[in-house]
């Protein structure tokens, strides 16, 4: 199922996330992995911050109470926390405009 991922929260992000991550990986791999809790970027810092500071994706706090994740290159993404909005920025800028994400995963 295609979705944007600035749609993507929770584990569907996750997964988007070790997909750009591990794209070699078999999709049955990283769905064990991310429904398993072993990663979730998305909220662990120790596993996005990394992110961040690798692919340089600056995020600021805008005035009407979300953050805004900006990517060296591509398109800027926005969230309710810094890892939302950058892992979405991550995702965008790696996978395109649609996601397709696992059925189970949704």
């Amino acid at each position: 199922m295609g979705k944007k991922p600035a749609e993507l929260t929770g584990i569907a992000l996750d997964w988007a996330v070790a997909k750009c991550e591990r794209p070699d990986w078999d999709t049955v791999v990283l769905v064990m992995n991310v429904t398993k809790g072993n990663y979730n970027p998305s909220t662990n810092w120790a596993q996005g911050g990394p992110i961040i500071e690798r692919e340089r994706i600056d995020v600021l706090y805008e005035h009407d109470l979300r953050w805004i994740a900006v990517p060296q290159k591509g398109i800027e993404s926005y969230g309710p926390t810094p890892l939302i909005a950058a892992m979405r920025c991550y995702v965008a800028s790696v996978l395109g405009d649609t996601v397709d994400i696992p059925e189970e995963l949704t």
